[in-house]
């Protein structure tokens, strides 16, 4: 692979896959949702810009900006390391810690706040894929830590990564069902079977979005891989059913504004302190 031209504009390589899937979703007439309002247009288009053009660009120069300052000799020091130990490193320290910190918030309240505009849609889409909380990225181990592995020289390897695990992230959060046109193939069984405990699919995320545990399906105590379905498998949190829940979103939800949804703490209600889904809070 030529990470050399992949690492040019790996934005632009990244806005073009979430595009495809966007037309994906049109041709399959799924991106507008009939249950999506104005209000979860607001929280997707203003949650995904802050990512974009604020959060991400901040943090990955505030983190070499810090190193530089206290490692400056340090800068490229494991540029010459093999391509496949550099992918690994951003598989443990962005990938795995992303399920940890994921998994943190769904059980610490305060940080639930933070990710509660991912699971207030009641639909799934490549268009809520960034819906979170302003703050949710910002304290994201992964990416500081991103950000600390390219001031290291590993730039190349982190482009060529970032596109495969947006690529992975933007199909499991699709309304396009691809992974059952997959079971349907006798011969792809085994494949199939490696395939969806090794990343996330939309089956297996789905899953994770479902409304209630009722349905059999929904799983929102679990599944909370993002490129690699795995960590699920690792430590004892995965649920494997290949079908999809009824219905998404947040049980017993309590209504808030878009704004508290993106920019709690600094916007709040009257509520006294943010809480999780209370089924949710107890299966945990």
């Amino acid at each position: 692979m030529n990470t050399t031209m992949l690492g040019n504009n790996p934005t632009l390589i990244v806005a073009g896959i979430f595009l495809a899937f966007v037309l994906l979703e049109i041709t399959c007439s799924s991106f507008r949702q009939p249950s999506g309002t104005k209000r979860d247009v607001l929280i997707e288009v203003i949650g995904s810009g802050i990512l974009v053009t604020v959060t991400f660009p901040l943090v990955m120069w505030l983190s070499g900006t810090i190193l530089e300052q206290l490692l400056p000799n340090m800068k490229n020091a494991l540029q010459g390391i093999p391509w496949i130990l550099g992918f690994v490193l951003f598989l443990l320290l962005d990938d795995m810690t992303q399920y940890w910190w994921h998994r943190l918030t769904h059980r610490v309240p305060a940080l639930y706040a933070l990710h509660r505009a991912h699971h207030s849609a009641p639909y799934m889409s490549v268009r809520i894929v960034y819906r979170n909380n302003s703050f949710y990225y910002m304290l994201m181990p992964g990416i500081w830590l991103s950000g600390a592995l390219i001031y290291l020289g590993l730039a190349p390897i982190y482009y060529v990564y970032l596109i495969l695990k947006m690529t992975v992230i933007f199909a499991a959060h699709s309304s396009v069902a691809w992974d059952d046109k997959l079971y349907s193939i006798p011969a792809l069984r085994p494949l199939v079977w490696i395939l969806e405990r090794t990343i996330s699919t939309p089956s297996t995320h789905s899953a994770h979005h479902g409304l209630t545990a009722d349905d059999g399906v929904t799983h929102y105590k679990g599944n909370f891989g993002n490129l690699l379905f795995l960590w699920d498998v690792v430590f004892g949190t995965a649920k494997i059913t290949r079908r999809r829940p009824p219905s998404y979103g947040i049980e017993h939800l309590s209504p808030i504004s878009w704004k508290e949804e993106l920019f709690w703490p600094l916007v709040r209600s009257r509520r006294t302190a943010p809480t999780v889904n209370t089924k949710q809070k107890a299966t945990q």
